[in-house]
């Protein structure tokens, strides 16, 4: 009875073989099989996991040699399009994130190995020579021992006042409540944590920061996605969504978004800020990269604070390691978020508040940051000249670029290709929001790569690193490296 059963399933299997139409196609057989194979992956035809033909089945279906389906999926698995299980069979690849060096996935800087462009953090080293300072001064002052102990209401009046600082240079004059947390991430949680239940809705943009997607799934939230233009979220569109559905909080990061590192304009913001005002809706509005864009428009908080949750941090400007995020919030929400912060770690540690509050009144946070924002504007000079022909011509700003790739490239392919020469790079895959469950849509916008440029401490390895990305882009998908 198991072997019929068994016999069964492998009839059904070759029954739903996939095999491509090749008719109206052109070009040789090979690539034109690689075309359909494309096509279908795209479509949602294909998806991750699913098993093709052997290569020798496809070729009778189809009426040419194995040598030519051989050679189809020989190319197919060099465009990163499907993978080889040695005893299984050929199934379709599912998004992927760049090889990682065992030894490397963790966020030290390192001045060997593997060129790693792939993680957005600011340029290292800049704040050390200040931090020793302020260490040895605090140890002098005898104060020290304070800040072992839990925050008193001084101290937390000296730490909010250095969050209305920061806040202030950001260009929104603290009117509500301020409160600080461990780094801006940090503070978007506890902001998701305040405004939403279980099953609650989150509008984000189709291109999402990678953690709000992850806190979203844990917190048991659902995502919807925001069309968006050239310029940004489309007010229509959240409007239509405001409409037909009940949203809990809209989350965007209007100044250098990540992954896109677009800017939205003045117009923009004020259309949103409209439509979330005429239906009470909560905007979570994350600004830690505002400093970096000195042109930017004023934040979106400014137009409509009393529906804003406003969170930035020290972390992109001053120093990573002192986790330091600030948030502003409205009175309607405050005491919601005070618990939300309480609940997840009670306090900010005083020292590095304290270490931050410090840099706040003596200049120290100002140098640091103008000189982020400085090395920020050279390494985006040394990526335009050397990318140029593959980057939009309106100016870049920050630690970050997003190449739309060429035709002909995947993001898979690109990550790979570099990471086989050394470069570390993000796929634009996985900044996509989950597409509905049975929908088969492919993320829009996810051809591309995310290029960042702080990671790395020496500029050197930078120009390295995108020159190599240079010559794979010169040289094209099509172009097979020997020891591949």
């Amino acid at each position: 009875m198991a072997l019929i059963i068994a016999s069964i399933k492998e009839i059904i299997a070759l029954m739903a073989i996939w095999v491509p139409e090749l008719g109206g196609r052109r070009g040789p057989k090979y690539l034109q099989i690689v075309e359909a194979l494309t096509e279908s992956i795209t479509a949602g035809a294909l998806r991750p996991g699913d098993r093709l033909p052997p290569h020798r089945e496809l070729a009778y279906q189809l009426g040419l040699s194995p040598n030519t389906t051989s050679r189809a999926y020989g190319e197919a698995v060099n465009r990163a399009l499907i993978r080889g299980e040695i005893g299984r069979g050929t199934f379709v690849r599912g998004p992927s994130s760049p090889p990682v060096w065992k030894d490397r996935a963790d966020l030290r800087r390192v001045a060997d190995g593997p060129i790693d462009l792939s993680r957005n953090l600011p340029l290292p080293g800049l704040a050390g020579a200040a931090l020793t300072r302020s260490c040895a001064a605090m140890g002098a002052s005898g104060g020290l021992e304070a800040l072992a102990d839990y925050q008193t209401d001084a101290d937390l009046e000296r730490h909010q006042a250095a969050a209305r600082t920061w806040i202030a240079h950001h260009g929104l004059e603290t009117c509500e409540e301020v409160m600080t947390t461990n780094g801006a991430q940090h503070g978007i949680f506890c902001a998701l944590t305040a405004l939403t239940e279980p099953s609650g809705l989150l509008l984000v943009q189709p291109l999402c920061y990678q953690p709000v997607i992850a806190m979203a799934r844990n917190l048991g939230l659902k995502l919807a996605t925001l069309a968006c233009d050239a310029d940004g979220p489309c007010p229509q569109d959240l409007d239509r969504l405001c409409r037909e559905r009940m949203v809990s909080a809209i989350y965007l990061t209007p100044t250098l978004d990540t992954p896109t590192g677009r800017t939205m304009s003045a117009a923009r913001r004020a259309d949103l800020a409209e439509v979330i005002r005429a239906h009470g809706a909560c905007l979570i509005e994350d600004d830690v990269f505002a400093l970096y864009q000195p042109e930017r428009p004023a934040p979106i908080a400014t137009l409509v604070p009393e529906q804003t949750i406003y969170v930035t941090s020290v972390s992109k400007c001053l120093a990573p390691g002192l986790r330091v995020g600030f948030v502003h919030a409205p009175q309607a929400v405050a005491a919601r978020l005070r618990a939300a912060i309480n609940l997840t770690v009670w306090m900010t540690p005083p020292i590095t508040a304290d270490i931050v509050s410090r840099w706040m009144r003596d200049g120290t946070a100002s140098q640091l940051a103008d000189a982020q924002i400085s090395a920020s504007v050279e390494r985006q000079a040394l990526a335009k000249r050397i990318l140029k022909d593959y980057l939009p011509a309106t100016p870049a700003a920050g630690l970050h670029l997003w190449l739309t790739l060429p035709e002909g490239w995947t993001a898979d392919l690109m990550c790979m290709r570099a990471a086989r020469r050394g470069v570390l790079l993000a796929n634009g895959t996985a900044f996509a929001v989950p597409a509905p469950a049975g929908s088969g849509t492919p993320a829009s916008g996810t051809n591309a790569v995310r290029i960042s440029l702080g990671h790395e401490a020496d500029t050197a390895r930078v120009e390295s690193g995108l020159t190599i990305l240079k010559s794979l882009l010169d040289a094209g998908p099509e172009y097979t490296e020997p020891w591949l």
